[in-house]
C-alpha cells in the first residue's frame, strides 16, 4: 500500500492559480446550478463529478441556494461514494440567499448568517471544510467591515473554509473590502464568480479590469455558453430536453428575447460562429468556451451538465484553445461587434512593470 494516497490524475488539463493565491484550479470546473438537485438526482450527479474528474477536473462549485440546499446534499452523497483524497480536489459553496426559510438572518451576510448558513452548507456537503466561500451577492443592508469579518471568523477562527470571494458585486463594493480588510488586518477576497461569455463582457473586461491588474483578483465565471445558446442548440427553436425546456419560468424571460430584433440577431451571429468553430475541427460550445479560456484573467470555466457526454465534449475544447490565432480572434470579434470600450487613459496607461523594474529575460 502506497505511503499516499492518490486517485487525480491530471491528463492534458491546464491549470491555473486562483487570484493571488498559490491554490491551483483546472480550467474547467463543473457546478450544480439548475442541474443537480434539480432536474438531476442520484447516480447521475455521481456519474458526472467522476467523468469530469477523469478529465483533469480538480474544482467542484455549489451553493446553498441550489435546488434549496438539495444540491448540496447530492454531490456531497456524490463525494463521499467517489472518496477521493480530500486533498486532491477543490470545493466551493457559496452563502447570501439561504434555502427558502421564511426567518430573515436564514439569508444575507450578517455575521449570523455567513457563520451559521456555511456551518449548514458543510452539513449538508459532510465536509469538514470548503477550500472557497463566495458571498453569492452583495448585502447593501449589512455593513462591509461586518461581511469582511465574518469570512475572517469562518476562516482564520472556526477553519471552515481556506479563501473566500465574492459573487456579482461591483469592483466597488470588492475594493472596498479588499480595504477593510487591509486596514482592520482581516483577510479579503481573493476571486470573483461573474457571468462572462462571448455576449455577456462589459463587466468582466471593463469594470473589473483594475481588480485584475491591482490584485489579481481571480474569477470562476459562469453561465460560459449563455445558458446553453453559445452551444447553437436555439437556433431553430426550444428543444425539449433543453434548459430553457426544463426551467421554464426560470427562463421565460429570455425565450421571449429570443423572439426579439436583438435575440434573432444573437441567432444569427451563433450560426457564423458555428461556421468558424467547424473550420476549426470543432463545434459553437467549444469554441464558445475555449474563447473564454483565452481569457489570462478567467481562473476556471464552470461547466454545467446534466450528461456526461456533456462534459466529454466541452473538455475537448481545450484542444481548441491552442487554435484561436490573432487572426482568427479578430474574426470572432468581427461576429460579435460587442467590444466594450475601456476608459480613455489619455495615453497614460502604464506597462505592469515600470522601464527601470522590467524583469531580466
Amino acid at each position: 500500500m502506497p505511503a499516499v494516497e492518490s486517485k487525480f490524475d491530471p491528463k492534458d488539463m491546464i491549470f491555473r492559480h486562483l487570484g493571488p493565491t498559490g491554490l491551483k484550479v483546472s480550467v474547467l470546473s463543473l457546478g450544480g446550478w439548475l442541474t443537480y438537485g434539480g432536474t438531476q438526482k442520484g447516480s447521475i450527479v455521481k456519474d458526472c463529478l467522476e467523468t469530469a474528474w477523469n478529465h483533469g477536473i480538480n474544482f467542484f462549485d455549489t451553493a446553498e441556494v441550489y435546488a434549496n440546499g438539495q444540491c448540496e446534499i447530492e454531490m456531497g452523497e456524490a463525494l463521499k461514494e467517489l472518496a477521493w483524497p480530500r486533498d486532491e480536489y477543490v470545493l466551493s459553496t457559496k452563502v447570501f440567499f439561504g434555502t427558502g426559510r421564511k426567518e430573515p438572518n436564514t439569508r444575507g451576510l450578517s455575521k449570523k448568517h455567513v457563520v451559521e448558513g456555511l456551518k449548514s452548507c458543510l452539513q449538508r456537503l459532510q465536509q469538514p471544510y470548503v477550500d472557497i466561500v463566495l458571498a453569492h451577492r452583495p448585502d447593501v443592508g449589512t455593513p462591509m467591515k461586518e461581511i469582511v469579518e465574518g469570512f475572517t471568523q469562518c476562516i482564520r477562527n472556526l477553519n471552515l473554509a481556506y479563501y473566500w470571494g465574492t459573487s456579482e458585486w461591483s469592483a466597488t463594493q470588492i475594493m472596498e473590502a479588499t480595504q477593510i480588510a487591509e486596514k482592520y488586518n482581516l483577510i479579503a477576497p481573493i476571486a470573483e464568480q461573474p457571468q462572462y461569455n462571448a455576449f455577456h463582457r462589459e463587466r468582466f473586461e471593463v469594470e473589473y479590469a483594475p481588480l485584475f491588474e491591482q490584485f489579481q483578483y481571480g474569477t470562476t465565471i459562469w453561465s460560459p455558453l449563455a445558458s446553453g445558446l453559445l452551444t447553437g442548440k436555439y437556433n431553430d427553436g426550444i428543444p425539449e430536453d433543453s434548459r430553457f425546456a426544463n426551467n421554464k419560468a426560470f427562463f421565460e424571460g429570455t425565450v421571449k428575447s429570443l423572439q426579439t430584433e436583438e435575440g434573432k440577431a444573437k441567432i444569427a451571429k451563433v450560426r457564423k460562429l458555428t461556421e468558424i468553430a467547424e473550420k476549426l475541427g470543432g463545434n459553437c460550445a467549444q469554441l464558445a468556451l475555449a474563447w473564454c479560456v483565452k481569457n489570462e484573467n478567467v481562473s476556471t470555466v464552470i461547466l454545467g451538465a446534466t450528461k456526461t457526454a456533456q462534459i466529454d465534449d466541452n473538455v475537448a475544447s481545450l484542444k481548441m484553445v491552442p487554435k484561436l490565432t490573432p487572426e482568427i480572434m479578430e474574426e470572432i470579434e468581427k461576429i460579435l461587434d460587442n467590444k466594450p470600450k475601456a476608459p480613455a487613459d489619455f495615453g497614460r496607461k502604464r506597462t505592469k512593470y515600470p522601464r527601470r523594474m522590467q524583469p531580466k529575460l
